[in-house]
């Protein structure tokens, strides 16, 4: 049978499951995907009528009338043919055809563009279809007999002469569909013949909003991305508020529309549109959903959904220089190696970093160093406003490679110390004391002493100083360094950069 996945038309067995049909595709374990089982289109008849005239087309709008329903049910067939009798100011009269209304002398007020029912000479087989050409009152011996207004064409009423024809009249008819679609992270979900699968939210980035493309870039950079807050209009991720973004490209956004909050309370917070909304200058545009909309549309507070970027991130960080040679030049990017240009050198810096602006200038620098340079830590998740921060500081929260600076070092202190961010560091609250140190832990001093934010690695075993040298109570323990400190301490100076990562690269 076939089915289609992702734009793509493909034959399975029959009874193949949801498991078949994302083999190969754009697709992280456990996340949402789309299932559409059938559309229905419903074709029905408007009270909108066409009137194609010698002098062009009008559109006539019924109203709820009982004469209105009589016009539609048995009077239309025959309007066909018949032709503008007389124009005056204030009407245009075309007929005549015989109908079962009464004589009724009252007078009415018609407004501009009314359409009515009036008898010739007071004999109802002799009737008129009636255009108001201006606000008038009169007595045209059906009582008011309105039946509709004409809401197109309505400058053709200059134009209509006497003795021009009612070519045709025909219904408008409106077409609308609704469509079937389960979304479930249920791979074990049956198919049947003509589902459309989807297993992903691809988004078109722009290049406009630079900044806030390589935001969504990062949040992404694992293939996924959270619904942490859902209502009847947006999907939201707020993963990562700790971010400044500036003012970029804003616009209308439409249903699909991907913005990034630039300013003011959740600034950082990556929203994706279910239904249009204004354009509001706290709002950079990122992208649109160019496919997965339906797992959009329902996702859950909660869920997580697999994502694809167009473009892909273009950063090589972490790679050999030799792979992201490859790597960058797969996105059209011309690498220009620094620092140990040699193959298998591990590239810690790139420059520029951002995709977009490497995209731009065709060519980046990739600043190597020998593996053995970059040395590996782990941290903890028993502390993670402390892990936040040290992965915000170090540049670890976007890349795999970040980076120490030497702050402190002498020879034969039982710590080495590196320079945090003061002002983040007023946020480090205290935590559990330790009991004891050990040899390579890794450290924060928090807020209840002066140097908060300051990053250090324990050198010796101690129950009374932490890894910054500071007490158990002004000490938070964020991780340990799991590369060879004699390597890392040989030689240290003051200000020297050092690279770690939790990766095995």
């Amino acid at each position: 049978m076939k089915v289609v996945v992702n734009g793509k038309e493909r034959t399975v067995r029959a009874g193949s499951t949801l498991k078949t049909a994302v083999s190969g595709e754009p697709y992280v374990k456990g996340t949402l995907v789309s299932v559409h089982l059938s559309e229905e289109r419903v074709i029905r008849e408007t009270r909108d009528f066409e009137l194609e005239t010698d002098r062009g087309t009008m559109v006539m709008h019924l109203n709820d009338s009982p004469e209105a329903e009589m016009w539609r049910t048995s009077l239309i067939d025959r309007m066909a043919g018949i032709n503008a009798r007389w124009v005056t100011h204030d009407i245009a009269a075309f007929g005549s055809f015989p109908t079962e209304l009464e004589v009724d002398r009252s007078e009415h007020m018609y407004r501009m563009y009314d359409c009515f029912l009036s008898l010739g000479g007071f004999d109802n087989h002799t009737t008129y279809l009636m255009i108001a050409r201006d606000n008038h009152v009169g007595s045209y011996g059906a009582g008011a007999a309105v039946i509709g207004r004409i809401t197109v064409g309505r400058h053709l009423l200059d134009q209509i002469r006497e003795g021009d024809h009612v070519t045709s009249i025909r219904p408008l008819m409106s077409e609308t569909s609704t469509e079937n679609v389960v979304v479930t992270r249920d791979l074990s979900m049956k198919l049947e013949e003509g589902y459309r699968i989807e297993t992903n939210v691809a988004v078109d980035l722009s290049r406009e909003s630079p900044e806030s493309a390589e935001h969504v870039l990062v949040l992404t950079s694992h293939g996924t991305m959270g619904a942490t807050d859902v209502t009847g209009s947006y999907m939201a991720c707020s993963d990562d508020l700790d971010v400044k973004i500036p003012v970029e490209s804003t616009g209308i956004r439409d249903g699909g529309t991907v913005t990034v909050r630039n300013q003011g309370l959740g600034t950082g917070r990556i929203h994706i549109y279910k239904d249009r909304r204004q354009l509001s200058p706290n709002h950079n545009v990122a992208g649109r959903v160019v496919s997965g909309r339906a797992i959009i549309a329902q996702a859950s507070q909660g869920d997580v959904f697999t994502v694809t970027t167009n473009p892909a991130r273009a950063l090589a960080v972490g790679m050999t220089q030799e792979a992201g040679r490859a790597f960058l030049e797969s996105r059209g990017i011309v690498q220009v190696r620094t620092g140990d240009t040699s193959d298998d050198a591990i590239i810690v810096e790139q420059s520029p970093e951002q995709t977009m602006a490497a995209l731009e200038a065709g060519q980046v620098e990739t600043f190597g160093v020998p593996r053995e340079d970059v040395h590996r830590i782990e941290l903890t998740d028993k502390d993670p406003a402390s892990t936040h921060y040290f992965r915000k500081v170090t540049g670890l929260s976007h890349k795999p490679v970040g980076i120490l600076k030497v702050q402190f070092t002498f020879e034969g202190l039982p710590m080495v110390t590196f320079y945090g961010d003061e002002m983040r560091g007023k946020n480090l609250y205290p935590q559990n004391p330790f009991k004891k140190v050990k040899r390579g832990d890794i450290g924060l001093t928090n807020q209840a002493r002066p140097h908060h934010g300051l990053i250090g690695i324990r050198l010796d075993d101690s129950k009374d100083f932490g890894p910054t040298g500071e007490e158990p109570y002004g000490t938070n323990i964020v991780g340990r360094f799991k590369g060879d400190l004699d390597r890392l301490m040989e030689g240290l100076e003051l200000e020297q950069v050092v690279y770690i990562t939790e990766e095995d690269l």
